[in-house]
């Protein structure tokens, strides 16, 4: 049998399987293009979906193709990921370098080991194009510095995310979701999302932990 990544889906036929990779902050080059589309074609893909956080799916997987797939795809298969906007690189209304800020995250974080997957959105503005108050861990970009937050949920049991932190500068939010997922982990259980964590804790027993 084949040994499947974490994060293969079977699909609903019961023969194939699906996976999503992650862009770093959801950007791509010409050449990574070209090559997901050389391993569509090589592997007979027949679909290819972009999600909404921002990944690329790819749909029909043969399950022996599944391992090679994942090998020769320009981006990792991971379970989780981090959304973000432009930022002021690019929009007129962005404050704070929400890409910058999104490549950093997914470095310092990457390998961290957590309960369960961890979604996590950076807006470069308070209108919020990444959906930060609506993930585990969102950045929101004003022209103090950045606001953290933390136990968003978007699904059927939908929260709005918890303000942990203001004002704060690139290394003190990166330090702040370090000690974030350290406590999360510590005190969590396991497979719980952020978002019912936040809400069993409480955000005021988390500030006084952390800050």
């Amino acid at each position: 049998m084949t040994t499947l990544p974490s994060g293969c889906i079977q699909q609903r036929d019961k023969e194939t399987y699906a996976i999503r990779t992650t862009p770093t902050s959801g950007m791509v080059t010409p050449d990574d293009l070209e090559t997901v589309a050389r391993v569509a074609r090589k592997y007979n893909i027949p679909q290819i979906k972009i999600t909404t956080g921002q990944r690329l799916a790819l749909i029909g997987l043969k399950e022996e193709d599944v391992p090679q797939v994942c090998a020769e795809l320009p981006f990792p298969i991971a379970g989780h990921y981090v959304q973000a906007c432009l930022g002021n690189r690019w929009c007129n209304l962005g404050v704070q370098n929400s890409l910058a800020m999104a490549t950093a995250i997914e470095k310092r974080c990457a390998s961290i080991p957590v309960l369960a997957k961890i979604k996590m959105g950076v807006s470069g503005c308070p209108t919020c194009c990444a959906e930060s108050y609506v993930r585990d861990i969102g950045l929101i970009g004003t022209r103090n510095g950045w606001t953290l937050v933390v136990g968003g949920n978007s699904a059927s049991r939908a929260r709005i995310a918890d303000v942990l932190a203001t004002d704060l500068s690139t290394e003190e939010a990166l330090d702040l979701i370090d000690r974030f997922l350290t406590f999360y982990n510590e005190n969590g259980k396991k497979k719980q999302r952020v978002s019912r964590f936040v809400n069993e804790k409480g955000i005021d027993a988390i500030k006084e932990a952390l800050l």
